[in-house]
């Protein structure tokens, strides 16, 4: 039996297909597959998410040469070279998709940064690292394809050194999230429920971290979906040749409930960053 959960199992299936890698590789440029954070609504998608890396990073206190960083749900790596060329850091790449960790390899073997990274496949719901491996965990909009959260937050409390730091984002529900106005979302991306800002840092808290910075953004949520709708309705023919039509059309059909829900302020994102004691 499967020690991942259903919702891990599903994002498995989904970001192994075809459709969805050539999906993200065409829109998101290659390298990042998160929210970006956006100077104008207009920009271009790969610049806004490697604006969220770089925003992400400078927030790290203790990151240097010396740093063991492992990136959960690691996507195509970008993440992961960036943090390495720049602070000279080692990074574990984990990540349960063997297609994105294919990629990430060649990425990084082009690179020429087969020293500095290694990509693993696996969950974050059940880590094989020992206790205290990590100085710095990280992980960019991946924690809500968990079924089982509190068993993340067990295992990032495990493998974090102590004086160590958390560093993510997330796309949560509203603290105040009336119930069942998100089951739309919920059932299109096989989960139950959303994690949100209280529900970390609770989760958090009782695990010995402390909150250093909760810097809720829920409008770059918006405006990343609706920037990523967009893209597809102008380039709906030459993506539904690579991912088809019922993975493109169902895509718009979704981003709009995403963006919507945001709009009614029932959705959240943000830069969560924890230090261990």
């Amino acid at each position: 039996m499967s020690s991942k959960s259903q919702a891990v199992l599903e994002a498995e299936t989904y970001y192994d297909s075809a459709p969805a890698d050539a999906f993200y590789r065409a829109v998101w440029g290659g390298e990042d597959i998160h929210v970006g954070m956006y100077a104008t609504p207009d920009e271009d998608i790969a610049r806004a998410s490697r604006r969220t890396v770089t925003t992400v990073a400078d927030r790290l206190k203790t990151i240097g040469p010396d740093s063991k960083v492992i990136d959960l749900g690691a996507g195509f790596g970008g993440s992961a070279r960036y943090l390495a060329d720049r602070f000279g850091c080692h990074v574990t790449c984990l990540n349960l998709s063997e297609t994105q960790n294919a990629f990430n390899r060649e990425l990084t073997a082009k690179a020429g940064m087969n020293d500095k990274i290694d990509v693993v496949y696996g969950s974050f719901e059940a880590l094989d690292d020992p206790d205290d491996s990590y100085d710095i965990v990280w992980s960019q909009d991946s924690f809500l394809h968990s079924g089982e959260r509190l068993k993340v937050m067990d295992e990032i409390a495990r493998i974090t050194r102590p004086g160590g730091e958390l560093i993510f984002t997330d796309p949560m529900q509203a603290d105040d999230c009336p119930d069942g106005v998100l089951d739309h979302i919920l059932r299109r991306i096989h989960l139950q429920t959303f994690g949100s800002v209280a529900f970390y840092r609770h989760a958090l808290e009782k695990r010995g971290f402390e909150a250093l910075d909760l810097d809720e953004m829920p409008m770059n949520l918006h405006t990343h979906y609706n920037r990523v709708r967009e893209v597809l309705l102008d380039r709906r023919e030459e993506l539904t040749r690579l991912s088809g039509a019922e993975y493109v059309d169902g895509m718009i059909d979704g981003l709009k409930h995403w963006v919507d829900g945001a709009d009614k302020g029932y959705l959240n994102w943000g830069i969560l960053h924890f230090a261990k004691a």
